[in-house]
C-alpha cells in the first residue's frame, strides 16, 4: 500500500529545480516529515554509473536517441524498484528531479522519437508509478543556457550542450504535456524570484495534496 507522496520536479536545464527542491525539502524536514530527496538519472549506484555514461563519458558523444532513451528508462527502473516504491509504502515525501516525463520530452518530442515505443518503454520501467504532483519551472530557452554559461561550479554536460533550437522543443513539449494532464502539473514561472516560485510551490502542495 502506497502510504507517502511522490511529487517530481521537472523543466530544461537551468530552470531552477535544484534550488527548489533544496528548499522544499528543508522546509518539510523542519515540519516534521520524512522525506527523501533523488535524482534522474541516478539516485542509486547503478543509476550514478548510468548518470555517468550519459551525461559526462566520452563515450557519450557517439549516443544514439534510441541508446539514450533505453538508459533513461535503464536508472529510472532501477530508481523505483530500489528507492521510491520502499520509500512510499513508509510513508515518506518523495522529491525527485525527474520523471518519466524527462523522457517524454526530451527523447520523445527533443529527440524526435516515436511516440508509441517512448510510451511502452516509459510504462514498463515505471509499472504504475506516476507522482501524485509534478512541478514544471518554465523558463524561454534562451534563460535556461544563459544560466548554465554562468554556473561557478560547473562544467556544461552533455546534455546542457545542446542548442537553444533543442531547448525551444524542450519548453514547447512540456507545457502540452502539462496541458495535457492538468490535473497532475503545475507550470510555474521559473524567471520569478527564487522566494516567489518557492512560495507557489508551498500554495500548490497545499491545494493538490490536502
Amino acid at each position: 500500500m502506497r502510504n507517502g507522496v511522490f511529487i517530481s520536479f521537472e523543466g530544461s536545464e537551468g530552470s531552477g529545480k535544484s534550488t527548489q527542491m533544496d528548499r522544499l525539502a528543508s522546509r518539510l524536514d523542519g515540519e516534521g516529515h520524512p522525506v527523501i530527496v533523488t535524482r534522474e538519472p541516478g539516485g542509486t549506484e547503478i543509476g550514478e554509473e548510468i548518470r555517468h555514461l550519459l551525461k559526462h563519458s566520452a563515450a557519450g558523444k557517439e549516443m544514439c536517441p534510441e541508446t539514450e532513451l533505453l538508459l533513461f528508462a535503464a536508472s529510472r527502473a532501477q530508481l523505483v524498484r530500489q528507492v521510491i516504491e520502499p520509500a512510499l509504502k513508509e510513508g515518506k515525501v518523495i522529491l525527485c528531479d525527474r520523471f518519466l516525463d524527462s523522457t517524454t520530452v526530451y527523447q520523445g518530442v527533443a529527440r524526435k522519437l516515436s511516440k508509441d515505443p517512448v510510451t511502452v518503454i516509459n510504462n514498463f520501467a515505471v509499472g504504475d508509478l506516476i507522482p501524485d504532483l509534478t512541478i514544471v519551472l518554465d523558463v524561454p530557452a534562451e534563460v535556461g543556457l544563459n544560466r548554465i554559461r554562468h554556473r561557478v561550479s560547473d562544467l556544461p554536460d552533455r546534455m546542457e550542450k545542446e542548442n537553444i533550437q533543442f531547448y525551444e522543443l524542450v519548453r514547447d513539449g512540456y507545457q502540452m504535456l502539462a496541458k495535457s494532464l492538468p490535473e497532475r502539473f503545475v507550470v510555474l514561472d521559473g524567471t520569478a524570484s527564487v522566494e516567489t516560485v518557492e512560495q507557489q510551490i508551498q500554495d500548490a502542495i497545499k491545494e493538490r495534496l490536502s
